[in-house]
């Protein structure tokens, strides 16, 4: 490791917190710079250099770069708190049939034909969206993680059990990689400390007979061969 730094790019309801706080016991000297990019901008941060990593939403035009698939998020529905689809747990596309939608400008959620239907007025973002589901303007459909992010006391969100998932992945510039880069891809991939960048191979399981035929092995070497079962304390009569 050097003394340089590394720049870890994610879009807004990405959650690199715990990569963060591994790298930084792992390498104390070397900071991770969090660097909050937005989800049309991401890939085109990483082939450019603004950020050495990236944690960004898919599908993306990731020309370039090497991708890690990490997790799908649940996509659901923010309504304000009275609305009807509020009184259920989770609700199913058919629930969403004449709803008002609105569909903003930075929309992450890749679903063509989404249910509802769509407000005409688009707004620039994400968070200007959320302000006019408040205002009772219509649902807004989004991956859960803004639904929490953007999360007020007059709105709530429900999961869209039949609805696609939104895929979250880290992209990295394709080719050879800097040591500092190899090491954050490690960790999120649940590398442990030192461990080789390599495969391990699979450690080979033994039954319980064959656990019990090596004990018996190992005790007839050191001159205490095992008794059957049973046979403890017969004697001839």
């Amino acid at each position: 490791m050097t003394s340089l730094s590394l720049t870890l790019g994610y879009v807004p309801g990405g959650t690199p917190a715990k990569w963060a706080r591994i790298w930084a016991e792992r390498h104390p000297e070397v900071p991770l710079r969090l660097t909050p990019v937005t989800a049309a901008d991401a890939a085109e941060a990483v082939r450019t250099g603004t950020v050495d990593v990236a944690l960004l939403r898919l599908p993306a035009d990731t020309s370039g770069l090497a991708v890690i698939p990490l997790y799908d998020e649940t996509t659901v529905a923010v309504v304000p708190t009275d609305h009807l689809l509020s009184a259920v747990d989770a609700i199913a596309v058919d629930d969403l049939d004449g709803e008002p939608t609105l569909r903003p400008l930075d929309d992450v959620v890749a679903w063509p034909g989404a249910p509802g239907v769509p407000v005409d007025y688009r707004p620039e973002t994400t968070e200007d969206a959320i302000e006019l589901v408040a205002a009772g303007m219509g649902a807004l459909i989004v991956p859960q993680s803004l639904a929490r992010l953007y999360h007020r006391k007059d709105l709530t969100y429900r999961p869209i059990t039949d609805a696609p998932t939104c895929p979250v992945a880290l992209a990295f510039p394709e080719g050879p990689q800097t040591d500092l880069v190899e090491e954050f891809i490690g960790i999120v991939r649940g590398r442990k400390p030192g461990s080789s960048r390599g495969q391990a191979q699979p450690v080979v399981k033994r039954t319980a007979r064959e656990k019990t035929l090596a004990k018996q092995a190992a005790r007839a070497a050191a001159g205490k061969v095992a008794r059957k079962p049973g046979r403890a304390g017969r004697g001839r009569h």
